[in-house]
């Protein structure tokens, strides 16, 4: 599959928790060896609370919904677009998922596995760091808005 749809999709969202990543074509090229393409049903879980798989996922297609699992309850229901980031927080923490993510359309999401990303900071440490800092914004944009929604009595879905 061709990565430049997800590229376009990724650098065109506008969104609070969008991944920004600063890289060029050529880099994007180069990510593309380390994310493989895989295809998703509607209903079919990309997450699943309690797994402890730590793959980051950029949605290329689709609608995915993410919602708290039991050992968050009183979560809120999240919905992301084509170009969103989900299961980031694989990338700084060791511990099991605590919300599932379900394919609300059929999706096509790009997958990183962290071997994956940690051949990547061998053979490409720059580009590493970098999907780490755009991770980064998306971990801190997302505890920002949860944060908010503490404080308030918001509505109950959010869409990314």
């Amino acid at each position: 599959m061709n990565y430049e749809n997800l590229m376009h999709v990724v650098q065109s969202l506008n969104t609070e928790d969008a991944f920004r990543i600063r890289i060029d074509h050529f880099q994007w090229r180069t990510l593309a060896n380390y994310i493989s393409p895989q295809d998703f049903r509607a209903g079919d879980h990309l997450i699943l609370e309690g797994d402890r798989d730590r793959t980051v996922y950029f949605l290329e297609q689709g609608s995915v919904q993410l919602y708290p699992g039991v050992s968050n309850p009183g979560g809120r229901v999240m919905v992301l677009r084509p170009g969103a980031v989900l299961g980031e927080i694989g990338l700084f923490r060791d511990g099991p998922q605590v919300v599932n993510a379900e394919a609300m359309t059929p999706v096509v999401a790009w997958a990183l596995r962290l071997p994956r990303f940690e051949e990547m900071v061998l053979r490409a440490p720059a580009l590493a760091v970098e999907v780490m800092r755009a991770a980064g914004g998306v971990v801190v944009a997302r505890a920002r808005a949860s944060l908010h929604r503490q404080g308030s009595s918001g509505p109950s879905m959010t869409v990314y």
